[in-house]
């Protein structure tokens, strides 16, 4: 059986220290529920001396009957002229009810004497002391050697000795921390060796990012025989983060064959991390490793004919094992096999040499060398392959369109309208719509046009818009790339626009978004 680590997430805390992140108390019992779900084995809930928040966090999380993890609560060592059953950090550890408590103590001789103002030995009382006082109540007590590897540089028996106090005094595993983030590999290494040679209770890994080594630190140490792992979801944490789980898991479980959560919930690792930055109200970062929406996007036509032919010639491992997908894009890098694919995804198919694969290739070098770009609008380049392979049905005749805008001094507001008329099947459509904005009065006017031909266009919505200035040097003459994203109780899909007049470049997304759902109607009413 293969050596196991045991993971222990501090999303909740350590992770809501990043800049830009507040969890609410709803937010965190959501986000222990699902980090419950996905397997993990310690949840840090916070600091429960730190605020009302955390301590109402430890109240309800009582009451939640979680399937495999347990809940830490994070604390610190006893002030320096308090006892521990007087100090009250301690207490209220203990009151938070948590079954797991993590406190941190110095190993750093620098922060002794400079942040906590007392000499070496009482440092050490001060750990020992602390974790007696909570083995005497709880059955699982973690201690993090804050800035253990900054502390092992400077006085490595100094640093060592702290890790032998808290074993002495009982603590369960000794986590190493990389508090400020910039031990490298090899130097991280030297010190475990240290560390193994001194202690024997278990001992685990806390690593920051500064430098960005984290996830390699992390790795580094469960090779040298860490049985426990922090880090958070995203690698979200204070300043650069912490170790990104979703890096750190897979490659313990899937490239050196140790046990975390497991294959099966390895594959909800993906969905995990998104669902942890949409509560976080974070935008997901696509080139994040394993998780991300690019980690597995072949672009490279090179790329693409070699993954057509065998999958590993371009990817480490299966997208399938972390939940993620094969992304083949089609752009001017782009060469046949990139087409045949993602005209597969389409229900299309073609061969990589056949004219309409060439007649596609050469329409989206020649619209890319006009500013468009089909990586985040494959609705639009759904509707390029099918009008090559003439499957394309015009879903109406723009006869014109007005837009205007009116700002009046009594509104706070301006007023939009437009004024649009169409042809739909010999019938002339004429409309007038008002809207938040530009693009908004067309989108409304353009589909009260088009509901009485077409009623099931009435559950379509545009759901997010998005402008880019393409040749910036030309100033208000400059191009302008408009990315439409439309949805309705199925799908979401993503057109472009391209032109020096954005609410011209606006109407072409928002034809395209038309076209692509009149597209896969016909298609369906067609099965």
């Amino acid at each position: 059986m293969s050596r196991r680590v045991r993971v222990y997430d501090t999303t909740l805390r350590d992770g809501a220290q990043a800049e830009g992140i507040n969890f609410s108390l709803e937010d965190s019992l959501r986000v222990a529920l699902r980090l419950d779900e996905f397997g993990v084995d310690y949840i840090e809930g916070g600091w429960p001396g730190s605020n009302p928040k955390a301590v109402a966090f430890f109240e309800r999380i009582r009451d939640v009957p979680l399937k495999h993890a347990r809940v830490a609560a994070f604390g610190s060592t006893r002030r320096a002229r308090l006892a521990a059953e007087d100090d009250p950090n301690l207490r209220t550890l203990l009151e938070s009810g948590a079954p797991v408590l993590t406190i941190f103590g110095k190993s750093w001789d620098l922060h002794v004497t400079e942040a906590l103002r007392v000499t070496l030995a009482q440092n050490l009382e001060m750990i020992a002391d602390s974790i007696r006082f909570l083995k005497a109540h709880v059955s699982e007590v973690i201690y993090d050697a804050e800035h253990f590897f900054d502390g092992y540089r400077s006085d490595p028996e100094y640093a060592l000795a702290t890790l032998q106090a808290a074993e002495e005094a009982g603590a369960d595993c000794l986590v190493l921390c990389d508090t400020n983030g910039g031990t490298l590999p090899g130097r991280l290494a030297d010190a475990i060796h240290a560390v193994r040679q001194r202690v024997r209770v278990p001992f685990g890994i806390h690593a920051h990012n500064d430098s960005e080594m984290a996830v390699a630190n992390s790795v580094v140490a469960v090779e040298l025989g860490a049985s426990h792992v922090q880090g958070t979801i995203n690698g979200f944490g204070e300043r650069c983060g912490n170790a990104n789980l979703c890096s750190v898991l897979p490659i313990l479980e899937l490239k050196l064959g140790l046990q975390t959560v497991g294959p099966e919930k390895l594959r909800g690792l993906t969905e995990l991390s998104n669902f942890i930055n949409e509560v976080a109200n974070m935008p997901p970062n696509d080139r994040q490793p394993f998780v991300g929406r690019s980690a597995f996007a072949h672009k490279g036509g090179v790329h693409a004919d070699a993954m057509l032919k065998n999958e590993e010639t371009y990817e480490h491992l299966s997208p399938e094992a972390v939940g993620n997908t094969r992304k083949i894009i089609v752009s001017e890098l782009a060469g046949g096999s990139s087409v045949q694919q993602k005209a597969k995804e389409f229900g299309v198919d073609l061969t990589k040499d056949s004219p309409v694969t060439r007649q596609v290739l050469q329409r989206v070098m020649d619209l890319e060398n006009e500013g468009y770009s089909f990586e985040s609008a494959e609705g639009s380049l759904e509707v390029l392959v099918r009008k090559a392979m003439n499957q394309y049905e015009k879903t109406f005749d723009l006869i014109s369109f007005r837009v205007t805008v009116e700002k009046r001094a009594e509104d706070p507001e301006p007023i939009t309208e437009a004024t649009l008329k169409l042809r739909v099947n010999g019938h002339i459509a004429h409309t007038v719509a008002e809207g938040d904005g530009p693009v908004h009065a067309l989108d409304n006017a353009m589909r009260k046009a088009l509901q009485q031909f077409v009623p099931h266009l009435a559950d379509i919505r545009l759901t997010d818009f998005k402008v880019r200035v393409i040749n910036v040097r030309e100033g208000t003459a400059a191009k302008v790339r408009v990315l439409v994203e439309s949805a309705d109780s199925r799908e979401t899909w993503n057109t472009i626009g391209v032109s020096t007049n954005i609410i011209e470049a606006s109407w072409q997304a928002l034809v395209d978004a038309v076209d692509y759902a009149m597209m896969r109607e016909r298609r369906q009413n067609s099965t």
